[in-house]
């Protein structure tokens, strides 16, 4: 089969790779789509992602396809069924796994971190980590229920109380999943800062009330102008010193600060403790995604969650290296590679 494999920083290949065997309670699934996320450029950088990558791997987190085979063990699935996957697969039995936060998990196996993942034609997972496909939903959009998943649990620890304000930096598919997750919680106003125009057109799309270039304007002005004059939570999702300090200078008293998006991992920001204090601001992070991978389906099989407009192009594996390697094709939108 053929393969994205990661040997490292900067040094990914095209190969043929050895089908993958499965296991007596693994599902061989033939992937139709596995989606480019920004991990995917942490790792190709060199930096560490959610978890530490071992090369040669393939990497590929966010997919999904048809089941190829199914091992002896295997009840919930068989040959044909259209799937996806949870990629991040606890032991059970760690000290976090047995206290309720298995995602903390000291031997966790991640597909397309730890282990080879969705970036080639065949990926062999445990059943558990294996999910159904329903009757609506592509597997383009299949795909797309992870980063969906680790978008339910950040909002779900923003405890987004119907008719607040809601401020989300950046509208990359993450920061527009948010915009759309921030009124499903029963926002009143939903506020959308991205420069890039066309970006902002498609959170005016999917919900923002309000959209700013946060680089062409005053924001606290702009927002004042609007009628908003406190702002109850802000998102960050883009993962740079800069809106992270931007985003604490512009939320409200007692208001919480999620910072989703991912730095380097030396990366620092400038605090000023004070203004913590006089706002009584709750500085949040999020890891990942326990156990939200059902909702994120559902949620998308319904109808409620756009995972599409986002998505600037279905590709071949053959490009997958010049977008990981080019920022301004990034900046374009979210990619899908079909293997």
């Amino acid at each position: 089969m053929r393969g994205a494999m990661f040997y490292g920083r900067h040094d990914l290949r095209l190969e043929d790779c050895p089908m993958p065997e499965v296991g007596e309670e693994e599902v061989l699934i033939e992937v139709k789509a596995c989606g480019v996320c920004g991990t995917d450029v942490h790792i190709y950088e060199g930096d560490e992602g959610a978890a530490q990558v071992m090369p040669p791997t393939i990497l590929g987190h966010e997919f999904a396809g048809v089941v190829a085979a199914v091992g002896d063990k295997v009840r919930g699935f068989r040959k044909g069924d259209r799937v996806c996957i949870d990629p991040n697969y606890y032991c059970g039995s760690c000290e976090f796994c047995r206290n309720g936060v298995s995602h903390y998990c000291t031997r966790m196996t991640g597909y397309g971190t730890t282990v080879n993942g969705g970036f080639a034609q065949y990926c062999s997972v445990n059943e558990r980590q294996v999910y159904h496909l329903g009757d609506h939903t592509s597997f383009e959009e299949g795909a797309m229920a992870e980063p969906v998943a680790c978008c339910l649990h950040g909002i779900d620890m923003c405890n987004i109380c119907p008719g607040q304000h809601v401020l989300v930096f950046g509208g990359g598919m993450i920061g527009l999943l948010m915009v759309q997750l921030a009124r499903l919680e029963g926002a009143a106003r939903v506020i959308l800062a991205e420069p890039v125009e066309s970006k902002r057109k498609i959170g005016e799309k999917l919900g923002a009330d309000i959209t700013v270039d946060p680089f062409a304007k005053d924001m606290e002005k702009v927002l004042q102008e609007k009628g908003i004059h406190q702002i109850d939570v802000v998102i960050e999702c883009v993962g740079k010193p800069e809106t992270i300090e931007q985003a604490i200078k512009v939320a409200g008293k007692k208001s919480v600060v999620m910072m989703f998006g991912l730095t380097k991992p030396d990366e620092a920001i400038s605090v000023r403790p004070f203004e913590i204090f006089q706002k009584e601001i709750e500085l949040k992070s999020s890891y990942i995604n326990p156990y939200t991978q059902g909702r994120a389906l559902e949620l998308i099989d319904s109808g409620r969650l756009d995972v599409s407009s986002m998505v600037c192009e279905i590709c071949g594996l053959d490009k997958l290296d010049a977008i990981l390697s080019d920022p301004v094709l990034r900046a374009k939108g979210k990619y899908i590679i079909a293997p």
